[in-house]
């Protein structure tokens, strides 16, 4: 505990699936590339039969066939938001160069985030029952659909014998796992945590339920555009691998960023609307913890959903937590690619953060189309832009008023 080294938190390795790619590879590729209006990640629903519905677009996985990382068995087992977890958190984990011990693997933790949890598995179980008159479905439904689920098979398949447990705030999930491990990592409970966030929701059930909200859009995902329709549901999964700086020194583990500052908090305002004050309060909660002055931030990886109150909620909040400095920063929101992954979000959108550190390069907003002047930030829309910087912001604002602001930067 006298070291100064043990209280920072480091990135030693990532992993994400998404509509924007099925690594981070291909996803890096896909959201430093040059805004278009006709992006290939968000396409119409294949999941389902959309006749019945308004909606008929999502930010779907490409390319993806369960049986070609899982066996029979395993997939009994797993619902696809479970299966995402596990891919990601194995290319995380490989980029890591992670190799656990039974001691390692004492003092490591599991903390994973989903908003919905086995969706899929929950309406194949009411299908059986309520719909082809079965008895009973299948024996597995109960530990599939559990929003835990995700995080138990990480930790069995890998022998992890520190905490383990889900997190679930809406779409602040896995920004709260990654709060809740960097906590724990701070006090000494645990040397490492593997933590991120999946969704799998695209079916026809949890689809009829947003309509009922009026958030979705029909056409794309255009945040801060004074045209935006709404949100566009993806679904995926981001894993990343937190150290403190002694134990990854002392493997030699290559350091891609350090986490600096956490914030939290929430809006005790109301179920669905956003509250300014609330995302004002986790971004300065955050650039406390991190000990920084607001100018220090380069740049923010935005919320920025798509949805008309979120948006102009967030920049309300930027506007009063940053002031002068605010019209400085550049923002983005790569939801315009990969969708809104609810509870894993805040997981894939801190690993753009991480890369755009790295690269030292800042992803465009895609589909922005006209301005609107109640949202008038310096959103980067034209292009992928070369900057220097050094400090990145990433945050997620959840339905319920649930806020999380992490705060990145560079490796050294």
């Amino acid at each position: 505990m006298t070291n100064s080294l043990y209280y920072n938190i480091v990135i030693t390795g990532f992993g994400c699936i998404s509509a924007a790619g099925n690594n981070v590879e291909q996803f890096s590729q896909t959201i430093f590339s040059e805004p278009k209006n006709d992006s290939n990640t968000i396409t119409p629903i294949t999941r389902f039969d959309t006749s019945n519905i308004t909606t008929k677009i999502a930010a779907e996985v490409k390319n993806y066939c369960p049986q070609e990382h899982f066996n029979k068995t395993q997939l009994k087992q797993l619902d696809r938001f479970s299966q995402f977890a596990l891919l990601a958190t194995d290319e995380a984990i490989l980029s890591a160069d992670l190799h656990l011990s039974p001691t390692t693997a004492a003092r490591t933790c599991v903390i994973y985030g989903t908003s919905i949890g086995g969706q899929e598995t929950i309406e194949q179980a009411y299908q059986q029952y309520y719909g082809q008159n079965q008895k009973r479905p299948h024996p597995f439904t109960v530990p599939k659909l559990l929003p835990s689920s995700a995080s138990s098979q990480i930790s069995m398949k890998y022998g992890i014998t520190g905490p383990s447990f889900a997190t679930s705030s809406a779409c602040a999930s896995s920004g709260h796992a990654i709060a809740m491990a960097v906590l724990m990592l701070r006090t000494g409970m645990v040397n490492v945590a593997i933590v991120g966030g999946s969704e799998a929701c695209i079916t026809a059930g949890n689809f009829q339920a947003w309509e009922g909200l009026r958030v979705l859009s029909n056409d794309t995902c255009r945040p801060f555009s004074a045209n935006r329709s709404g949100l566009v549901i993806g679904e995926g999964a981001g894993s990343l691998i937190l150290e403190t700086q002694q134990h990854a020194q002392q493997r030699n583990a290559k350091i891609y960023a350090q986490l600096v500052g956490v914030g939290m908090s929430s809006d005790a305002h109301n179920i669905v609307q956003p509250l300014a004050q609330g995302a004002q309060q986790a971004m300065q909660a955050a650039l406390n913890d991190a000990n920084l002055s607001a100018e220090k931030i380069d740049y923010i990886n935005a919320h920025g959903s798509g949805t008309l109150q979120n948006d102009m909620s967030e920049t309300q909040a930027i506007h009063h937590t940053f002031k002068q400095h605010a019209q400085q920063l550049v923002i983005s929101s790569t939801k315009a690619v990969h969708g809104h992954v609810l509870g894993a979000g805040a997981a894939i959108e801190s690993i753009a953060t991480i890369l755009a550190l790295q690269k030292q390069c800042l992803p465009a907003t895609h589909n922005y189309q006209q301005v609107d002047h109640q949202c008038d930030l310096n959103y980067l829309t034209d292009g992928v832009v070369n900057r220097n910087i050094n400090y990145g912001m990433s945050n997620s604002f959840a339905f319920g008023g649930q806020n999380c602001s992490l705060i990145y930067t560079r490796s050294t």
